[in-house]
């Protein structure tokens, strides 16, 4: 009973402090978290926030990471979930699209340059969880034009498997069809067999017939 009480009231104040992780905020960027994009076109820089426990006034920001100086990008405060904030942009280009819609805090960047390349940090902290926060990264990378892919590799090795499969099937085939032949012709071979064994044994036995009536000698 000491052991359960204990262990209850350990478990109240854990819950209390705020230390199980089920309950800290969680901010991602989703399961890709980068994009290469052409100079020139417009992107989204994905976020989302999660927590167990619900939000009160969560505070979040946008950073890049510009050659180690990090740089505010946009940042707001959401009173509850499904608020749409009211949020402060600090760089050109930049719209906040998320609108807090299903916990999404996203913003897009319009008409990217070489310069918007590189490391964008999205941070959360939840007064209703202690002040817990937490951040996710995201890598945008800027080129002149998007790599094309080259399968020929790809293409090479499934053909190669492709004609390694086929010649083994072939190969199982041809073998089949041997032994289903040879068999075949077992066959044949055991039934001329048989018939040339009872063909001897009829042709021997009228032999003797024949011998046995000629020695046998006529009454008088």
């Amino acid at each position: 009973i000491l052991e359960s009480k204990w262990l209850g009231g350990y478990l109240h104040r854990q819950a209390s402090s705020g230390v199980w992780s089920a309950q800290a905020l969680e901010m991602s960027v989703g399961k890709i978290p980068y994009l290469e994009a052409v100079n020139g076109s417009t992107v989204v820089l994905p976020c989302t926030y999660f927590s167990c426990i619900g939000i009160q006034n969560l505070y979040f920001n946008w950073q890049f990471n510009d050659n180690g100086t990090m740089q505010k990008v946009c940042e707001s405060v959401i009173p509850s979930e499904g608020v749409v904030p009211k949020v402060s942009i600090f760089r050109d280009r930049v719209e906040f699209v998320g609108k807090n819609h299903e916990n999404n805090i996203s913003i897009l960047l319009w008409n990217i340059t070489f310069e918007d390349g590189g490391l964008y940090t999205c941070f959360g902290r939840n007064p209703k969880e202690k002040d817990k926060n937490h951040s996710a990264i995201f890598h945008l990378i800027v080129v002149d034009e998007l790599r094309v892919v080259d399968n020929s590799l790809t293409i090479m090795i499934a053909s190669a498997v492709g004609g390694a499969i086929a010649l083994l099937m072939g190969f199982m085939l041809l073998k089949n069809f041997t032994l289903f032949v040879l068999s075949k012709m077992e066959e044949k071979n055991k039934e001329c067999l048989v018939s040339s064994s009872g063909i001897d044994n009829t042709e021997n036995g009228l032999s003797g017939s024949k011998a046995e009536s000629k020695a046998t000698p006529k009454k008088k």
